[in-house]
């Protein structure tokens, strides 16, 4: 599937909407073992790639460096430089203490 959208505030606008809000939460904290690769292009320059649950590596893994997405590094919007950057949908301590908690029991 690819998308193209008009600009990054109304990409992030969309992914902040309900239902894709509620579905991406729930599927960050629990993917069911479905996996997820998703990559970026910014039209100025740059690109990205997430992988959540993708055991071969395909893609920018194959080549490029891998940087956990922790800290500044947590938000798409953040990651691309946009000073304008809103909040992830899912906070990283919301998604890392679920993960943390599970992994204890």
């Amino acid at each position: 599937m690819r998308q193209y959208w008009r600009d990054q505030e109304s990409l992030l606008r969309w992914t902040r909407s309900a239902p894709h809000r509620e579905w991406w939460q729930k599927f960050l904290k629990d993917s069911g073992g479905t996996g997820f690769w998703h990559e970026t292009y910014l039209r100025r320059g740059g690109m990205e790639a997430i992988y959540d649950d993708i055991v071969p590596k395909i893609g920018f893994i194959n080549f490029a460096p891998v940087v956990p997405a922790r800290g500044s590094m947590f938000g798409a919007g953040s990651r691309a430089g946009m000073g304008f950057a809103a909040p992830p949908v899912l906070s990283e301590k919301e998604l890392y203490e679920h993960s943390e908690r599970g992994r204890a029991g």
